[in-house]
């Protein structure tokens, strides 16, 4: 044997070690249930995912709608359309006009 006396003797373990080992595990979380994917088993979409998938696409399109009027942009666009729509209100009526005289003048 060597000539070291404290060679023989154990290592103490850490403290901590010997905390951990008193404290309780905590109890494994129950099995969780099967995923809802969307599909049934023969990969078929449920009702339910299309509706989501609908729902989704829908908010989505009035969101980016909402944002799209609220840039300098946006406000643009849309001064533009109304302006279109005046004009061609306007045109309208006049061709209208046109086609009513051409009638008294007819008769």
């Amino acid at each position: 044997m060597s000539g070291d006396p404290t060679a023989d003797e154990p290592t103490p373990q850490p403290e901590e070690a010997t905390s951990e080992a008193l404290e309780p595990t905590p109890p494994a979380p129950p099995p969780a249930e099967a995923a809802d994917t969307g599909y049934t088993p023969d990969g078929i979409p449920t009702f339910e995912s299309v509706r989501e998938k609908i729902e989704t696409r829908y908010g989505t399109a009035i969101g980016a709608t909402e944002l799209a009027a609220e840039t300098p942009e946006g406000r643009s666009v849309e001064e533009q359309y109304e302006e279109r729509q005046r004009a061609a209100a306007e045109r309208l009526e006049q061709i209208r006009k046109s086609m009513r005289s051409d009638e008294e003048k007819s008769w």
